[in-house]
């Protein structure tokens, strides 16, 4: 999972269901018109076939697992022949990481907490950002939220953690790409086709006293700025980036994925939500270590007992010399990737990689 700094936020308070919405003015046509520096890089649409898998194995057990990446070409139809192959002839679909939220609070008292729970996204006595922002910053702010956010003053007196990613996803949606590319639908809905076990991969948040975990983001906040500074200069910066890499997934070009450079904002949100004083004291400041052990276990569990098993995780995961796989690899487990497949095809039809690539599904 890339896990999302403003999802967990939520999460820690619990209240992430209720505020599935935006209360952000939409933005106008005008104020999304790509630049000359966004048209250079291209966004590709129609059918593509997407990366390839890698591969996990232990003696005669398998696991292949593709990898998941956030933005994709919104215009894109992903053709998932070779990962319908795989599902149809697996015991068990590992579906993506994620956090689950509980919260000990009957349906009546979320309704109660509401209030309490938005306005805990906004600045202390109605602070605007213009007055705690450092004024170049909130200068650069200005121009791209007029062009992506339109005249709406309500986002002005959100936390700038909170502005920043309202900001980010109207980007994104703005330069022809979406957040998920319907990549997790698909893979839910193949495992229903041919009757899989679906197994999602947990770690849960349990908010035992929901009005105090408010109270508590509340009063500790979050004192820094680098999440947000980070955003804008992903923003003004990195967009051709981003939209190169989303081509690189779709088109399946494992090269570029490993070459070209990803946004360092992720690791600056997460750091600045994980490592601010409520997370602290409400334990929940190593929840990406947590979640990757649950992951480790039921990756464990999934191949020792089953012949075969699918799983998803984000790309960057299967990239990272201290990701995921490389954590089984550590423990004894073969992992090779889609390039290495290819130099070292497998003998064994029941293990070797799945054929006719990029290929959509009968």
């Amino acid at each position: 999972m890339r896990l999302s700094p403003v999802a967990l936020l939520f999460a820690l308070s619990g209240f992430a269901p209720l505020f599935a919405q935006s209360t952000a003015a939409p933005a106008s046509s005008a104020a999304v018109q790509p630049d000359a520096a966004e048209l250079a890089t291209v966004v590709v649409s129609g059918a593509m076939p997407g990366p390839g898998m890698w591969k996990v194995s232990r003696g005669n057990h398998v696991m292949w697992v593709l990898g998941t990446l956030s933005p994709l070409p919104r215009n894109m139809q992903w053709q998932s022949r070779d990962v319908a192959q795989v599902i149809s002839k697996s015991q068990q679909v590992l579906l993506s990481p994620s956090i689950k939220l509980k919260v000990n609070a009957g349906f009546f008292g979320k309704l109660f907490l509401l209030p309490s729970a938005y306005s805990a996204r906004k600045n202390d006595n109605g602070e605007t950002l213009q007055q705690i922002l450092p004024a170049p910053l909130y200068a650069r702010w200005e121009v791209l939220k007029q062009k992506y956010l339109g005249n709406g003053d309500a986002v002005e007196r959100w936390r700038p953690i909170f502005a920043a990613e309202e900001l980010h996803n109207k980007a994104i949606k703005a330069n022809g790409l979406s957040k998920s590319g319907e990549i997790n639908a698909t893979v839910e809905a193949l495992a229903k086709q041919y009757g899989v076990e679906q197994t999602a991969v947990k770690y849960q948040v349990v908010i035992e006293q929901p009005r105090a975990a408010i109270r508590t983001f509340k009063s500790s906040g979050l004192g820094s700025v680098a999440c947000f500074s980070h955003t804008l200069d992903s923003i003004e910066q990195d967009m051709p980036a981003i939209k190169a890499r989303a081509n690189a997934w779709a088109t399946g070009d494992m090269q570029a994925l490993r070459q070209l450079p990803d946004s360092d904002r992720h690791d600056a949100c997460v750091s600045e939500v994980t490592s601010a004083d409520f997370a602290h004291q409400l334990g929940l400041n190593d929840i990406p270590d947590r979640l990757k052990a649950v992951w480790l276990a039921a990756a464990r569990a999934a191949l020792n007992r089953n012949t075969q098993t699918f799983a998803m995780l984000p790309m960057r995961e299967l990239l990272l010399p201290t990701g995921y796989l490389a954590q089984l690899k550590a423990q004894g487990y073969a992992v090779e990737s889609p390039e290495e497949q290819e130099a070292d095809p497998a003998t064994d039809s029941s293990t070797s990689a799945p054929a006719n690539a990029g290929s959509s599904p009968e």
